[in-house]
């Protein structure tokens, strides 16, 4: 168990923050890298371009550390659609084809698959929501013979419910589909290993459980995955860069999956708060930030359920994040009530989401829950 790391993000007292699944607070030593970088560029007489490309590749090494991967699997990217559109573009898809998504599923990994099987003439397949709470079975049985591309989180982004994506990608294989993951949930707060999922394509943004700042993310692509069409053709993507002037950077940024980079990758400020934040996740590990989350979302589960609210099954649910379902459905505009009271959570629908942090206690649960029934 990690200790409580309050005192390690800009947390007023009164402030009680479970909302990690929508935005992550950044680290106090975050905001310092992020000040440093600000300077860099306000002084650009001096060798900052230099220094941001070499930290372009650390932070993809960094992030390739995090899910066991290596520095040339990884390619920077400004978002989840972002990477989601690189794999779209360079997975094929025939008409009579299958396409499988969850339903009501993360726009970022929804829409490009939509667009795709319409394009085709392809099969948009949606599991539906089962009762059970068992997802991993409900799309087991999606995936057919004619499926191409199976499309998925780790966990239902309303509200924590767990598929087992191990066993999905080994299906995945046995039918010849390509298996691509928004790990942009789990990511940081849950151990994620590429090569026992073998995803295809897997990307995060990490502006949530990666603690980096806004506008950011990783792809990874599978070796095999590594010669395809970029997005945008830029220095950085063109193979070989036959034509660079001798004043130009060197590199060889088109090597392995760096051919999806985004445009203006080298950024001084997103790069530097990003390493920083990773190389604090690496040093407290996902598996550990997971289990030291858990028992605030067990007690999360504990106090909805004494309370007849619905969470998903203890067997089907991640460890970081957890939504209710009420009876009789939601107060009226339940989150901002909250809020007023310092409380900070999302509504994702008829789902009240609670995502909580080391930096949250068991007193925070509990004023949560206080603050619930006095509007219920």
């Amino acid at each position: 168990m990690i200790p409580n790391q309050r005192d390690q993000f800009d947390i007023p007292d009164e402030i009680v923050y479970l909302n990690c699944a929508s935005q992550s607070p950044l680290l106090n030593s975050v905001c310092r890298a992020g000040e440093e970088g600000v300077l860099r560029k306000a002084h650009p007489w001096t060798d900052f371009r230099t220094e941001a490309a070499d930290n372009a590749e650390r932070t993809r090494g960094l992030f390739a550390q995090l899910i066991g991967a290596t520095a040339n699997d990884i390619a920077i990217v400004p978002a989840t659609s972002y990477g989601i559109s690189v794999a779209a573009r360079n997975l094929p898809l025939a008409a009579g084809q299958r396409v499988v998504t969850l339903d009501n599923q993360f726009p970022s990994n929804f829409h490009a698959w939509r667009v795709s099987a319409e394009d085709a003439g392809a099969d948009f397949h949606q599991v539906a929501r089962p009762e059970d709470g068992d997802w991993t079975s409900a799309v087991l049985g999606a995936v057919d013979n004619s499926t191409a591309i199976v499309a998925l989180p780790p966990c239902h982004w309303t509200d924590g419910s767990a598929l087992d994506l191990e066993a999905i990608g080994e299906r995945c294989r046995t039918v010849g589909a390509a298996f691509v993951i928004d790990a942009t949930q789990a990511a940081g707060a849950a151990p994620i290993d590429v090569k026992r999922l073998q995803p295809d394509f897997l990307v995060s943004s990490a502006y949530k459980w990666l603690l980096c700042p806004y506008t950011l993310g990783f792809l990874y692509a599978a070796p095999h995955r590594q010669s395809g069409r970029p997005l945008e053709f830029h220095e950085w993507a063109v193979s070989g860069m036959e034509n660079r002037s001798p004043d130009r950077l060197p590199g060889s940024a088109a090597d392995g999956a760096r051919r999806y980079d985004m445009g203006e990758r080298n950024n001084p400020i997103n790069l530097m708060m990003a390493a920083t934040a990773l190389q604090q996740l690496i040093a407290w590990k996902p598996a550990e930030i997971a289990e030291s989350i858990k028992p605030l979302t067990e007690r999360v589960a504990a106090a909805a359920r004494d309370r007849g609210y619905a969470v998903p099954p203890d067997a089907h649910r991640v460890a970081h994040y957890i939504g209710m379902r009420m009876p009789n459905g939601l107060p009226d505009r339940a989150d901002e009530r909250l809020a007023e009271k310092n409380i900070h959570i999302s509504l994702r629908g008829d789902s009240l989401r609670v995502s909580p942090h080391i930096f949250n206690t068991a007193e925070d649960i509990d004023r949560l829950f206080a603050e619930l029934d006095r509007i219920t």
